[in-house]
């Protein structure tokens, strides 16, 4: 077994297709269905689920993954502790949350201070993010936060009010059995609050639905679909326009913040430090 074989497996488990990774790797498709055969024979076992639309982890597959994902993030981490200079350089893969209102500012003015570092960033939600940094696919993520992780740490990046948005001027509690709720999929941080409020009140929404997009959710809430919860620096400009409201909330339920994660024994990479020193230089908790 060699270390090529493993990045093989990974790139076929991650797109789910031996085409698509023999691109990615810039092999032959032969060679690549070759060598997944060999890695099978040689742990005499199946890795995966071979079907017309291309192949799929199966049981051992995913046991098999996890080992993969981690000894090529050490082998990662040891280049890395040996070719690192003082000189920020590389790639940073980073997760974020949709509505990180000071991320524009951070990384302009990372990209400013070092621009040999290529910042590779990635959309997703909290709980999303939180298992992709745990399993080393992204260096970190900034995220709704707090957290409690065993193998993660946190840094503080910025506080604010999650706020209720509706279509119209006036909102009673009442309605959330009558209106229906727009929110993000399961793992989104607003999301669990807005359900954690509806649960400690007893009550229970008319219909929920899910979109993907949180522009589209806004749109939808100003042509009276529904209603959702979110920053309140989110929806100032929609709000400025006439085109909805937003209300206050509980503030058990309303104080959200964001914080950027890494695992805790992720080599620290003088890219990496950087990074946490220009979040520190923008740090701002205190907008509540």
């Amino acid at each position: 077994m060699e270390l090529r074989d493993l990045q093989i497996f990974q790139s076929v488990a991650r797109h789910e297709s031996i085409s698509n990774a023999a691109k990615e790797l810039s092999y032959v498709q032969s060679n690549v269905t070759a060598r997944i055969k060999q890695l099978e024979n040689e742990l005499k076992t199946p890795l995966f689920y071979r079907h017309r639309k291309g192949v799929t982890l199966n049981p051992e597959g995913r046991k098999m993954m996890s080992y993969v994902n981690k000894i090529l993030q050490d082998f990662e981490e040891l280049k890395q502790v040996f070719l690192d200079s003082d000189i920020p350089s590389g790639t940073l893969k980073i997760g974020t949350v949709e509505t990180v209102s000071i991320l524009p500012t951070i990384l302009a003015s990372y990209h400013k201070k070092y621009p040999n570092v290529d910042l590779s960033l990635q959309a997703g939600l909290t709980k999303e993010l939180i298992k992709e940094v745990t399993n080393h696919q992204l260096d970190g993520a900034f995220i709704s936060g707090p957290i409690k992780h065993s193998v993660l740490e946190q840094y503080d990046v910025y506080a604010e009010k999650l706020v209720l948005v509706t279509k119209n001027k006036t909102f009673h509690l009442e309605e959330f059995t009558t209106t229906s709720l727009l929110v993000s999929n399961q793992g989104c941080g607003y999301r669990s609050r807005l359900e954690q409020w509806l649960r400690d009140e007893g009550l229970l929404p008319k219909r929920i639905m899910e979109f993907n997009i949180l522009e589209t959710i806004l749109n939808s809430v100003s042509l009276g679909l529904g209603i959702t919860l979110v920053p309140e620096s989110v929806v100032k400009y929609l709000s400025t326009a006439g085109k909805v409201y937003y209300h206050p909330i509980p503030e058990k339920y309303s104080r959200i913040s964001t914080v950027f994660i890494r695992r805790k024994d992720a080599y620290m990479t003088s890219s990496m430090r950087s990074l946490l020193n220009t979040i520190e230089e923008h740090r701002n908790i205190n907008v509540l």
